[in-house]
């Protein structure tokens, strides 16, 4: 299969998006807590004591108005909506005090993830399928001020699935940005995805998800029927 080239992906000017996406998979306090003494089992042995991060691939993008690609069993995917940090300017170690100063712009995203039991070793066939992050039009940080604890909604086929917030994660975004910029320089137009919060919904095939988040805006998708490919994706695959 061949990938359009990335600014025919996510293309929102005047914001020069780089095609590097990172996602945290353990962001929230809550999800450790239901984790309770399998966090201290194998796999894990051990809560994280840093932040452990995911890549989203340039083959997950998915442009304004293609579906997302459903799993071809039919089994129902799980909806990560999550706050996007749009990367300004470049950071490199910067502290927590100056983190948020590298900060452009903030979207919502819609990580759709394929059912896995292991949370903090995230499996790349589940979060790197093909067409399973969709975008929202980036907006500017100072125009939504303080982003720590804004309401997050999750509806799926005009019902309401999910209420939750920005806030509750283990970092704040200042404590994010400073932590990965101390082993990932982080270049202009990157993203972190700051985390999907416990009880994120499953949704399967031809289901329709908006994902609304205060101040950021709405992001609206449907998954593909699970018969098929996208019909948008066919000129791209060989």
């Amino acid at each position: 299969m061949q990938t359009p080239p990335f600014d025919l992906v996510f293309a929102f000017a005047p914001y020069r998006l780089s095609g590097t996406v990172y996602g945290v998979a353990v962001g929230h306090g809550a999800l450790l807590d239901e984790l309770g003494q399998a966090a201290h089992a194998p796999p894990y042995r051990a809560p994280p004591k840093s932040v452990v991060l995911y890549v989203k691939p340039s083959n997950t993008f998915a442009r304004p108005g293609d579906e997302i690609e459903a799993m071809a069993d039919g089994t129902s995917l799980i909806v990560g909506a999550a706050l996007a940090v749009v990367i300004g300017s470049a950071a490199c170690r910067v502290t927590e005090h100056d983190a948020l100063g590298h900060v452009a712009g903030y979207a919502v995203a819609a990580d759709f993830t394929a059912p896995v039991l292991q949370h903090y070793r995230p499996q790349v066939r589940a979060k790197a399928r093909d067409r399973s992050l969709a975008l929202s039009t980036p907006v500017a940080a100072a125009a939504v001020g303080d982003a720590g604890d804004l309401a997050v909604r999750v509806a799926i086929d005009g019902h309401a699935a999910h209420r939750t917030t920005t806030g509750g994660t283990t970092r704040s975004i200042a404590r994010l940005v400073s932590e990965v910029s101390d082993f990932i320089t982080l270049a202009p137009g990157d993203l972190l995805l700051a985390g999907v919060a416990p009880g994120a919904p499953h949704a399967g095939p031809g289901a329709a998800v908006r994902i609304d988040i205060d101040a950021v805006g709405s992001l609206h998708v449907r998954i593909a029927s699970a018969s098929a490919p996208p019909e948008s994706l066919s000129g791209l695959r060989t």
